[in-house]
């Protein structure tokens, strides 16, 4: 087998790979050649429950195509279960060059109504358990001076949705830890993105169509399969994508996206300073034109995938 991207017998972890996006990354991955970790609780969207099930179903694809997996079910919400799983890529495998934190779950309410514990919930799971996860997977990285890191941020943090507060806020931490990774593991050889994926899923999966042209709609997009996130989240893990970190990505079906960063986009300068005065008579129009428009991602992405 070729092994153009360098990922023949590397060993990968997946975080919630029990189903969905992660299922599909961590069967790209082992058709490439590596060996994965499925890490799976088998909680609801919400968080609720527990099973082995699902990682035992994607273990079982995996090796049905020839390749090898082994199974956590261990928490990335906590730093000794975090650990855990790390520590089964090394025991079983004996290494570990990428990590894919994708686990998540949903706790959706407007935000006058977010109950706290729904926030602590998802940010436990998305960013702290991002944060977890990587921290513990750093230490094998900087011993052998390379590792890959691939985060799954959304366009619900990069530019808004309703109702997501506790969600948005974790994805969008997300990308600051990614980026923070980037520059502290550089001198390592250890690199850090995120994909911001699209896939009709048990998320979107409730949706119902009220005419003829929703439906023809939601066809459309149900061909956004979580499998279409895949072939990015591989391409940045491997030895392809070694000059890219730090850097934002989508996968939206047959298109890929590349977003931009904060930066400065307008200036002003006043010798004397300023005073609130002078902000709203000056700065205020100067900017005006500049301003972020308040969107939902569905009004940025307001065209259908093709």
């Amino acid at each position: 087998m070729s092994d153009v991207l360098g990922l023949q017998d590397k060993v990968a972890i997946v975080t919630g790979a029990g189903g969905g996006i992660g299922r599909g990354i961590a069967l790209e991955m082992a058709r490439a050649g590596a060996r994965v970790v499925i890490n799976d609780i088998g909680v609801s969207l919400a968080g609720e429950g527990g099973s082995a099930s699902p990682a035992e179903e994607t273990k079982a694809m995996i090796e049905e195509m020839g390749g090898q997996a082994v199974i956590s079910t261990d928490s990335v919400s906590d730093w000794e279960s975090a650990k855990r799983i790390v520590q089964c890529a090394l025991v079983s495998f004996g290494r570990l060059d990428v990590v894919v934190n994708n686990a998540g779950i949903l706790r959706d309410a407007i935000f006058h109504k977010m109950d706290p514990a729904d926030w602590r919930a998802v940010i436990d799971v998305h960013l702290n358990g991002s944060f977890y996860v990587s921290r513990a997977a750093a230490d094998p990285f900087r011993q052998q001076m390379s590792g890959a890191f691939v985060h799954m941020t959304s366009t619900s943090g990069l530019i808004g949705n309703f109702g997501q507060a506790n969600y948005s806020a974790a994805k969008l931490g997300i990308v600051g830890l990614s980026k923070s990774i980037a520059l502290d593991m550089a001198r390592f050889g250890v690199r850090s993105n995120c994909i911001a994926p699209f896939a009709w899923s048990r998320m979107t999966g409730s949706l119902q169509p009220k005419t003829p042209e929703e439906a023809e709609r939601i066809e459309r997009l149900k061909q956004m399969t979580p499998e279409t996130n895949a072939p990015l989240a591989v391409f940045l893990a491997s030895n392809a994508a070694a000059d890219v970190s730090g850097q934002i990505f989508a996968a939206r079906l047959n298109e890929v996206f590349l977003f931009n960063q904060t930066r400065p986009i307008r200036s002003v300068h006043k010798a004397e300073g300023w005073t609130p005065e002078t902000l709203a008579e000056r700065v205020l129009p100067a900017f005006k034109a500049s301003l972020t428009p308040l969107e939902r991602s569905g009004d940025v992405f307001a065209w259908d995938p093709v």
